[in-house]
């Protein structure tokens, strides 16, 4: 009986060990990743959605234009995530998964990224998927939020650490027509996506 305590009490703080490990590790990846779309702010851009030939991968359209899925992307690859290499990947394996409303027959690496609903697609099916509720506080630094906007455009953002003026809602990074910018806009519209990419078990 002795024995076998001791084994518990030599294993229990190495699993203390390895779930602050865990969390320190998500802190500092979404930390960066907040940084990261704060720093956008700075950039001056022209919203321009229109169709360029881009390299691949690491490809991009030039940095003074863009919408709002660019500022994902751009913002990923400071923490060395190319969204264009991984959804392209992934739409190679899976095409049939994706929207068709392009009417492509196969996957496109010069604009396939750039377009929210395909986002939307390769996010959940990575398991990043969070609820969609309409509480502030399940919307941590780092999630990613997509929403329609008038017209019936589908939109997408990233939340970061500062609050609204009443302290109620976290704000957004994203570029609505006006450059990147940070906005009180969480339910602004109606939200059709909530992720946390990339998936990290127990958080």
């Amino acid at each position: 009986m002795i024995f076998r305590y001791a084994i518990i009490i030599v294993l229990f703080p190495a699993l203390i060990v390895f779930a602050d490990g865990k969390s320190a590790r998500r802190g500092n990846f979404f930390d960066t990743l907040v940084e990261a779309a704060i720093e956008r702010t700075n950039h001056a851009v022209t919203y321009d959605g229109s169709y360029r030939s881009i390299t691949y991968p690491g490809g991009d359209v030039p940095d003074t234009i863009g919408v709002c899925a660019d500022v994902i992307v751009r913002i990923y690859r400071k923490v060395g995530i190319d969204l264009q290499k991984k959804v392209h990947e992934d739409m190679r394996r899976n095409f049939g998964a994706y929207p068709k409303k392009w009417g492509l027959k196969k996957p496109d690496t010069n604009i396939d990224h750039r377009r929210v609903l395909n986002l939307q697609v390769f996010f959940r099916r990575q398991g990043a998927e969070r609820s969609s509720s309409k509480n502030p506080d399940d919307y941590k630094p780092g999630d990613l939020v997509t929403w329609i906007i008038p017209g019936n455009l589908p939109h997408i953002g990233i939340v970061i650490h500062r609050k609204s003026k009443d302290g109620k809602r976290p704000l957004i990074v994203h570029n609505i027509g006006r450059g990147p910018e940070i906005e009180d806009i969480l339910f602004t519209y109606r939200i059709t996506g909530h992720y946390r990419y990339p998936k990290i078990d127990g958080v």
